[in-house]
């Protein structure tokens, strides 16, 4: 069974209400939604006191139209009550400003009071709902990322650098306190990176994002073992959210979640937004395996937008159909289901206008009708199954993301997520399906792995790269690679840590102006920046026009980009490099292709008529290609090979 939903919060509307929410769910075949996510003030009006009376006819009323139930602890938004009792349990921002209460997220993830109560309102669910029937799954928290400057987080953060360096001499080496005299000789003197007269200490500031991910997780695991007293077959997740604010890392948090669960907001309509759809269902499917303990484990898109996309300054009407497409990516990129929020879209509140699947036009409307439409299609999808074929690894790590958001940067215009996303998109657009893999893992089952802009690389990681060469892997290296190790230092009379390897020496790092670009003998540009590298052991692919140095250079089967190419030169040369291991890129462009076990999904998100080579059935039509599958402008076909023999 594929799960298809939303949060439901039915604690916004009168009771009347949720007998015609129940009846347009079962037309939607919603079959799992997630409640409570933000009903704390329902459950516990004042401390210790619970009201579980609605909610429990909530959930009954659920169980019996065969809606499972993802049961959610409301600790992402804390009643008033609390905050009155405990002022300092609010946060305090990086300006040393205590906010106030009115908003989600109202909290200090190291205050104790705030750390009790979590628990306590935890316990309260899982005593009372563990034997229910509509259980299916603990949904603990909503996208963690919270952080706090208080003092409460400095005392926890001490505690933190204590256990991570042991004393404050190594503490001092690692955040080079020689420099600008911050050399620590009293631990009560250290402090989190509060906003400071100029640049911050930029490994400190790493140390905080590390400190905080670590926090935020101990906040999740003690709720989830709460929850295991009372339920311990009930699987437990709580929603990653992706972004440069989120100081979560999803490799190390993967162990501890029974599944991974993401919320995917695209900023972008048409391509764009297909690109940002697989690159998240991409990475949520690396993490998954990265959790596990040798068996595949599930994963879920938690949230998506059902009728608009969020792009800057406004929201974007979702174009025809694009709501399957997007559904229909993430399912075949491993995705056991298709969340929403929300349900109901809200009668008021701060997200008065956020998207719903029952949309503020009520059921008489075009996006419910895709809804329904949508839910159709996920009901057809429950023999998709079997691995997800990515014969590529794109290297992504999230403290190299934190680390570049410094200050002080030899470029601001050079963004991880956003060189790793044009990898993604290169490849994505070939039709070559890619898996993320953390630095150090064992890489051996990928004949190319491509490495973008990994600024932060440490001894293990490196190492990790250089044997996969060894062992006769083929791997692309971005420039601003290697530049630095996990205390941001970098190497001694070298700029890249990778340089060996890569068969080259780096002289001269040469960021370019906004507009400009630099010619390339192929025929294509870089904008943004490029290097002035010399040869040692490697060959020039490409050159410069302007002065002939190397732009792409090859050491046997180690690559190396000095610059930023061009979206269509990127492509170009990742499609041939992957050529080069037995890599075949067979996408027609717009057609975004994933392979599936017996099975080829393939999405037509152009506005023309395209043909994918194939032969078989298509589960949704049941009509039998040989050869060739035609798919409409819009259009999709879910495939059941014919193997050949």
């Amino acid at each position: 069974m594929r799960y298809f939903g939303a949060d439901y919060n039915p604690e916004q509307w009168p009771e009347a209400v949720w007998a015609q929410d129940v009846a347009l769910m079962r037309a939607a075949r919603v079959n799992l939604v997630s409640v409570g996510v933000f009903a704390w003030s329902r459950l516990e009006p004042a401390e210790g006191e619970y009201r579980f009376d609605w909610l429990d006819r909530v959930l009954d009323r659920l169980h019996a139209a065969g809606i499972g139930v993802a049961l959610a602890t409301p600790t992402a938004s804390p009643p008033p009550w609390f905050t009155a009792a405990h002022p300092d349990g609010l946060a305090v921002t990086d300006q040393g400003v205590a906010l106030t209460h009115g908003s989600r997220d109202s909290y200090c993830i190291s205050a104790p009071a705030y750390r009790r109560a979590s628990e306590r309102i935890a316990a309260a669910l899982g005593e009372r709902y563990a034997e229910h029937p509509a259980l299916v799954l603990w949904h603990i928290h909503n996208e963690y990322g919270t952080g706090c400057f208080c003092e409460h987080a400095a005392t926890a953060f001490r505690a933190w650098l204590a256990r991570r360096y042991g004393t404050l001499e190594a503490l001092n080496e690692a955040w080079t306190g020689s420099f600008w005299s911050q050399e620590y000789h009293d631990w009560a003197h250290v402090r989190p990176p509060r906003a400071t007269q100029y640049l911050p200490n930029p490994t400190q500031a790493l140390d905080w994002r590390r400190f905080l991910s670590d926090e935020l997780r101990a906040h999740y695991v003690a709720q989830r073992d709460v929850l295991r007293r009372y339920a311990p077959t009930i699987p437990a997740t709580t929603n990653f959210a992706f972004g440069a604010w989120v100081p979560v890392n999803g490799w190390q948090w993967a162990g501890e979640v029974d599944l991974i669960a993401i919320d995917c907001y695209p900023d972008a309509p048409g391509r764009r937004g297909a690109e940002q759809v697989a690159f998240a269902a991409d990475l949520a499917r690396s993490l998954a395996a990265a959790g596990s303990t040798g068996k595949p484990r599930p994963w879920l898109l938690m949230e998506q937008a059902a009728n608009v996309v969020y792009t800057p300054g406004r929201m974007l009407a979702r174009a025809p159909g694009e709501l399957a497409r997007h559904t229909l990516s993430h399912i075949a990129r491993g995705s056991i289901g298709a969340m929403h929020f929300q349900w109901r879209a809200a009668p008021g509140g701060a997200e008065l206008w956020h998207a719903a699947m029952l949309p503020a036009a009520g059921p008489d409307c075009r996006a419910f009708r895709e809804t329904v439409d949508t839910g159709t299609l996920v009901a057809r999808l429950s023999e998709l199954d079997g691995p997800v074929s990515a014969p590529v690894a794109i290297v992504w790590d999230p403290e190299a993301w934190w680390a570049m958001r410094a200050p002080g940067l030899p470029s601001s215009d050079v963004d991880y997520h956003d060189e790793v996303s044009r990898v993604h998109a290169a490849l994505y657009r070939a039709g070559i399906t890619a898996d993320f893999a953390r630095p150090g893992a064992d890489l051996s089952g990928y004949p190319l792995v491509v490495v973008p802009a990994l600024y932060l690389l440490a001894e293990a990681g490196a190492a990790a790269l250089t044997a996969y060469v060894h062992r006769g892997g083929t791997l692309v290296v971005g420039y601003f690679s290697a530049l630095v190790d996990r205390d941001l230092r970098r190497p001694p009379d070298r700029l890249c840590g990778l340089d060996d390897l890569l068969g080259l020496r780096i002289e001269e790092f040469r960021p370019m102006p906004p507009g400009e670009t630099a010619g390339l003998s192929d025929g294509s540009t870089v904008s943004v920046w490029r290097e002035t590298v010399h040869l040692a052991g490697a060959v020039a692919e490409v050159t410069y026009t302007d002065d002939g140095g190397p732009a792409v250079t090859r050491n046997g089967r180690a690559w190396y980009l000095s610059g930023r190419l061009d979206p269509v030169a990127l492509q170009r040369l990742l499609t041939r490099i992957a050529a080069g291991t037995g890599i075949v890129a067979t996408a027609p462009d717009g057609v975004e292709l994933i392979e599936r076990g017996d099975w080829l999904v393939a999405i037509n998100h152009s506005d023309r008529p395209a043909g994918v080579p194939a032969s078989g059935v298509d589960r949704l039509t049941g009509d039998t290609a040989t050869g060739t599958v035609a798919l409409a402008p819009g259009g999709y076909a879910v495939i059941r090979r014919t193997r050949p023999g």
